[in-house]
């Protein structure tokens, strides 16, 4: 990386003969002039990283030209210096944008922590800039691989039709922000965006879900309720994890994309469907069917157009520009401005990332969230991306300790210990609630076979929190037969 540049101008000579030797022993290079036409000459060119500047010049008092500068380089950080020690000379330095005003004399050692001071603002600045892009001009899938583009020119030739689609890939690879695409980008963008994970719903509520109920219909229904294709009158419904719905409702959505109608459970009228179905899942559907537990016919209506996603293993020069778009939702959402070391992208690039991409924005938010420095190191990313690897040794190594409370003495004496007598990152507390916390509710949906109302008050907390953290900790949903 270049030195920064501090651009100086100054009519005394020794001063600024002092102020270039100061300035490059302390590891800047700089451009000294006392004349305004020079300074315009290197503005004009794009030079410099900071301006220290001197207000009474041959040619020209500064403060007449800096408005002119300021709009040519807004991001030019300057600083004032003035022998003219008065107040007004303050206030004008301030009024103009000043970084900072320096009287002379001044002391060599604090010009030089002010310079750092404002190159390290300017690149701040530059930073925040960057990730204040209007959402407008960013794509809404992000990755520019070979993979990706496949995806992009099938696309782009199904934004103008209303073709029943089905999305295929693993689980975290974003095939609801595909679906959505397809919505925002196609002819029904103004109608609404409906969405529904067969996997999370219990077997014999998914017909009520989707078709909704009239009153009485069922043990619980006191009222009428709209199902997901009424909701999404004149829009797009999103049947996620198609793959995990029971056959019986597979049965009633065949009739639907036949007949183009449905009736309520418990209803007698039939209904109008007007919605685009966009369907997706992680699993093969052909040895579903062979297994009899797809229906090919309804395979074959959903399988109109297949989008396949690749999984990020297979798009690792993707990381960066995902990294990235992450890093921009963070300070969005109000996080602190953090980036990522050559070597913390090197780390990401050499793991396989079981979970894509929802792994890899979980991974970019705790780091985003939990560490305090500004710049994420190889060595973080490298301990934070492993240790589900690293927990799993433990745990085996472990096993015979019977309580949870000796298992995590053990643990956390083995994590102490990897920094040989050095603090971890800050934010440790939230780190190890963080990774208890994933097994713990996988254990619970696990005893409870999925029932999330089960789960929730085995849990002691409500079912809207458990989704949340379902959400975060990527558990994946699996419907199970009783």
């Amino acid at each position: 990386m270049s030195e920064p540049v501090v651009l100086i101008v100054e009519d005394d000579t020794t001063i600024r003969t002092v102020l270039n030797q100061s300035l490059t022993r302390a590891g800047y290079t700089v451009r000294a002039t006392s004349h305004i036409a020079t300074l315009w000459n290197w503005i004009g060119q794009g030079i410099g990283d900071v301006l220290l500047t001197d207000v009474v010049l041959p040619d020209e008092n500064i403060f007449n030209v800096l408005p002119k500068i300021r709009e040519a380089r807004p991001n030019l950080p300057f600083i004032v210096m003035s022998a003219e020690n008065t107040v007004m000379t303050a206030i004008r330095a301030s009024e103009a944008g000043a970084f900072e005003y320096l009287p002379k004399p001044f002391d060599i050692n604090e010009l030089t922590s002010v310079i750092g001071n404002a190159i390290l603002e300017r690149k701040k600045k530059q930073e925040k800039k960057k990730l204040e892009n209007d959402e407008e001009d960013q794509l809404p899938i992000v990755g520019r691989s070979m993979a990706m583009q496949n995806v992009y020119r099938t696309l782009a030739k199904l934004m103008h039709t209303e073709l029943t689609v089905i999305i295929y890939g693993e689980s975290g690879t974003g095939k609801e922000l595909v679906a959505k695409a397809l919505h925002d980008f196609g002819k029904r963008k103004n109608g609404p965006f409906v969405a529904l994970n067969m996997a999370a719903i219990p077997k014999d509520l998914i017909e009520s879900e989707l078709f909704g109920h009239e009153k009485g219909a069922f043990t619980g229904a006191q009222a009428r309720s709209a199902g997901r294709f009424e909701q999404a009158e004149g829009g797009t419904l999103f049947l996620d994890e198609i793959g995990d719905m029971p056959i019986d409702a597979q049965t009633r959505l065949l009739r639907v994309l036949q007949e183009g109608e449905y009736t309520t459970v418990g209803g007698r009228s039939p209904i109008k469907a007007n919605v685009r179905i966009i369907a997706a899942t992680h699993q093969d559907l052909k040895k579903r069917i062979d297994k009899g537990q797809f229906r090919e016919d309804l395979f074959y209506r959903l399988n109109v157009v297949p989008i396949n996603l690749p999984p990020l293993r297979t798009r690792l020069e993707d990381i960066p520009d995902l990294v990235d778009h992450f890093l921009s939702q963070c300070y969005k959402e109000g996080l602190p401005i953090k980036k990522f070391s050559k070597e913390a992208i090197e780390q990401m690039q050499s793991y396989e990332w079981p979970g894509n991409i929802r792994e890899l924005e979980n991974t970019v938010r705790r780091m985003a969230a939990l560490h305090s420095e500004e710049e994420i190191s190889g060595l973080t990313i490298l301990q934070e991306i492993k240790k589900e690897n690293i927990e799993t040794e433990i745990s085996l190594q472990s096993n015979q300790v019977s309580d949870l409370r000796s298992a995590a003495e053990n643990y956390l004496a083995w994590y102490f210990g990897q920094y040989e007598g050095e603090l971890p990152p800050d934010g440790l507390y939230d780190k190890i609630i963080f990774d208890v916390e994933g097994p713990l509710i996988s254990a619970a949906l696990s005893a409870t076979k999925g029932n999330q109302i089960k789960a929730s008050s085995l849990l002691g907390i409500n079912r809207n929190t458990l989704r949340k953290k379902i959400r975060e900790h990527d558990i994946e949903m699996k419907a199970t037969k009783i």
